[in-house]
């Protein structure tokens, strides 16, 4: 059998059993009824006390947030990559040496734009 057919089968099934669970959830689950009490914000199980006291998170620490996913996922690649570089060659060199500069680049610019003195302040 085609490697290919397979595949399609396998995913054909994959994406049939997700629709006849989702159609018997809507079908036989509840049906949960709006009510007031339902529809209140919910807060660790305790009624909001003051909704004027609210901050939003000041925008500095999504760049802070941004940065951790970044070396987060590059870290995470790089795990990939030396899990995959079993026969070093010349290619996987030079890719490692791409990925590394790419590191080196968003280090350079957390540092330059003083991204962590911002939020420590």
């Amino acid at each position: 059998m085609n490697p290919y057919v397979a595949f399609l089968m396998y995913l054909l099934a994959i994406l049939g059993f997700v629709w006849v669970t989702l159609v018997m959830n809507r079908y036989l689950g509840p049906k949960p009824v709006a009510s007031a009490l339902k529809m209140e914000p919910f807060e660790c199980g305790a009624t909001p006390v003051d909704t004027r006291n609210t901050k939003a998170v000041p925008i500095k620490y999504y760049g802070v947030a941004i940065a951790f996913m970044l070396f987060d996922l590059e870290t995470v690649f790089l795990f990939i990559w030396a899990l995959g570089a079993q026969p070093l060659t010349g290619f996987m060199l030079f890719t490692f040496f791409v990925f590394a500069f790419l590191l080196v680049l968003i280090l350079q610019y957390v540092y330059q734009s003083r991204l962590l003195e911002a939020v420590t302040e």
